[in-house]
């Protein structure tokens, strides 16, 4: 099936937004909970992700992320 370019220009910059809520929120958790425990910190990434309106993150990816913050606070993308 393919699909029409038009919907992908109509797509991107929602996709972008979004990815920028993901982004602030996982830097705010990594600034302020670096090296806690894992439950700490993932629970802190959820609040912050719901407080930037993006809580439909897949969960292996907030795990992830959590992880990162845990054990290597500087080891993430951005």
């Amino acid at each position: 099936m393919a699909t029409d370019p038009s919907e992908y220009d109509k797509a991107m910059p929602i996709v972008a937004a979004h990815l920028a809520k993901i982004e602030r929120a996982v830097n705010r958790t990594r600034s302020s909970h670096a090296g806690q425990p894992y439950a700490t910190v993932r629970q802190a990434l959820v609040e912050a992700l719901r407080a930037e309106d993006a809580q439909r993150v897949v969960p292996q990816v907030v795990d992830e992320f959590a992880r990162r913050i845990t054990e290597a606070p500087n080891s993430l993308p951005f």
